[in-house]
């Protein structure tokens, strides 16, 4: 039998733990579901007027899926892997009953999701807790965390900072140990951004792999869906119950998956180089040691280059410009002025670019991914940094990049937009340093090798080089 005066210690302690912990404890009857998600709600209450991380609390539907877990353990029924386990989703994914605001002013005035988008429904049939939705940058065009509507994402480990973008609240959430699990997207680094300046773990699948189904886009041809995490084998856990055909997303792809949580501890001999050359350059040392510090306990000596990096980031900011202004042609006519200013006039650049530019870089993205094939011939993973820099105070425009002053915005994600660009699954995996601010580095794998990057942050896990710092609050 329960104590009902320790519970709520109990719960609350699980709260701040590994995720799968936290489920091994709801389906064992240690705790209850309900007392987890009262332990979240109370937390979110204190914690996250400091951080900004959610835009919508669903306390009613989490209390209400909590009971149904407690009612459905207690007639003796199995739950699933993740029974209990509070989460939240950036708020571009349907969450039903709400209208999904992507980050937007304007899309608030939609009707109401009348229901959840596949991933969410996923993790529900786990039996993970949905507690709401998190903030944003407006459609998902930033790189910072911040929000002219809702106000900015602010990093765990100093409130000044940024939170990254633009699944900003996602990873302040998870890092401010607000929900154990979050999902988020990625355009150009929008997973692998906010992972770095928040110091957890994040998984960006091969393009096709997971679901986008009732999610707002952003970008067709380069929007991924994934988790965030603070523990890899909970990052694990989460991606193996987001996986499944969807005949609503025609980009999935008809490639199996196999579960990746059973091999995380059994990698075999990963054969790990650095990517050198346009990764090599730019960022600042503490980016710098942590692929120095990854390298060394991966056994990573070998360092090879993708040709032609900075075409790729050019080509990917020509396809991002080009498929967002088409997508919100409609919305830059009508309704302009509610637009962020920022998001508004990338936009509207984009809306006049030349076809024949699109039409080159699409051609020169085939000849890049092939170029990245090449090198997985004989590698299972490459190393990278994810950020060239440590989080940005909010608010910050430029910073020094190689002895240049660079503007903020739109170079954070200069180690980022050329994997997302040809869809590669990556890893973002924190390497703390003792420093002041955490950064993280990426874990690259060849299409459909999740697995592989997942294995890695393992490793690097259990050799303490990788690990979610723990946020000041």
């Amino acid at each position: 039998m329960i104590d009902a005066t320790s519970e709520p210690d109990r719960a609350a302690a699980l709260l701040v733990g590994p995720a799968l912990a936290l489920a091994a404890a709801v389906q064992n009857g240690e705790v209850r579901a309900r007392a987890v998600t009262e332990a979240a709600l109370a937390r979110i209450a204190v914690v996250d007027p400091l951080l900004n991380a959610f835009t919508d609390i669903t306390a009613a539907r989490a209390r209400a899926e909590a009971d149904a877990l407690d009612a459905r353990r207690a007639a003796g029924e199995t739950l699933g892997p993740l029974a209990g386990v509070p989460f939240a989703v950036k708020n571009l994914f349907d969450l039903k009953d709400l209208p999904t605001r992507a980050g937007s002013k304007i899309n608030r005035d939609r009707p109401p999701a009348t229901r959840d988008a596949t991933l969410v429904e996923r993790l529900g049939a786990a039996g993970a807790v949905c507690l709401g939705g998190l903030n944003m940058g407006e459609y998902a065009y930033d790189f910072t965390g911040e929000n002219l509507h809702d106000g900015n994402s602010r990093n765990p480990h100093d409130h000044g900072h940024m939170a990254g973008g633009s699944s900003g609240g996602s990873g302040a959430a998870v890092a401010g140990k607000l929900v154990p699990l979050a999902l988020g997207s990625d355009t150009n680094g929008s997973i692998r951004v906010p992972s770095s300046f928040c110091g957890i773990f994040g998984l960006m699948p091969t393009y096709g792999r997971l679901s986008r189904a009732r999610s707002f886009p952003f970008v067709a041809s380069l929007d991924h869906l994934g988790p965030f995490a603070r523990h890899v084998a909970d990052l694990a856990a989460t991606y193996d119950a987001l996986l499944g055909p969807d005949a609503e997303d025609p980009a999935l792809a008809d490639v199996p998956a196999a579960s990746t949580l059973g091999g995380l501890d059994q990698p075999g001999e990963l054969k790990v180089a650095v990517l050198g050359g346009w990764f090599a350059r730019q960022g600042t040392s503490q980016a710098y040691a942590a692929v120095a510090a990854a390298a060394k306990a991966l056994g990573a000596t070998r360092i090879v280059e993708l040709p032609e990096v900075e075409r790729a980031r050019a080509a990917a900011y020509l396809i991002t410009m080009a498929e967002g202004a088409a997508l919100h042609l409609d919305r830059l006519r009508e309704r302009p002025g509610d637009f962020d200013p920022a998001v508004r006039e990338r936009l509207l650049a984009g809306a006049v670019l030349p076809a024949g530019w699109i039409a080159r870089a699409q051609i020169f993205r085939r000849w890049f991914h092939a170029r990245a094939l090449e090198l997985f011939a004989d590698i299972d993973v490459l190393i990278a940094p994810a950020t060239p820099v440590p989080a940005p105070r909010s608010g910050q425009a430029t910073f020094l990049l190689d002895g240049r002053e660079m503007l903020v915005r739109p170079n954070i994600g200069i180690y980022t937009q050329p994997i997302s660009f040809i869809g590669l699954p990556v890893v973002a995996a924190p390497v703390p340093l003792g420093e002041h601010l955490p950064v993280a580095v990426q874990l690259i794998a060849a299409p459909w090798r999740e697995d592989a990057a997942l294995q890695a942050a393992r490793v690097l896990e259990r050799a303490g080089v990788a690990i979610a710092p723990e946020p000041v609050l």
